[in-house]
């Protein structure tokens, strides 16, 4: 992935703190590895959590890395929807117009 979509807050703590960043990535690799999910299923899952999480940037990055992980547009905008009925319409729209804003720069 590239540096373009990293917000500057995240590079400069990954910068300012070399080690808990790679505990971080390693964190994640494992809890990646751990279970039976593939790829893709896992980012829509991620997505998911972060539409509930109200997490702008998690909901962006996970949009792009579930398109990567070959996820279709209507699969990343179902989990929006999804969310809904579990998040409430307020983070389901917020949702919606962050990976709206995503896929129009994938486009």
């Amino acid at each position: 992935m590239s540096d373009d979509h990293l917000p500057g807050v995240y590079v400069r703590f990954r910068t300012q703190y070399p080690s808990v960043a790679a505990a971080l990535d390693g964190l994640g690799e494992a809890a990646d590895g751990a279970g039976p999910l593939d790829e893709r299923t896992a980012r829509l899952v991620k997505l998911g959590l972060a539409i509930g999480g109200a997490a702008e940037g998690s909901v962006r990055s996970n949009a792009r890395k579930a398109l990567a992980a070959g996820a279709t547009v209507e699969e990343i905008r179902h989990v929006a929807l999804l969310a809904v009925t579990t998040c409430g319409f307020p983070a389901a729209i917020a949702g919606f117009g962050w990976i709206d804003e995503v896929l129009a720069a994938v486009s």
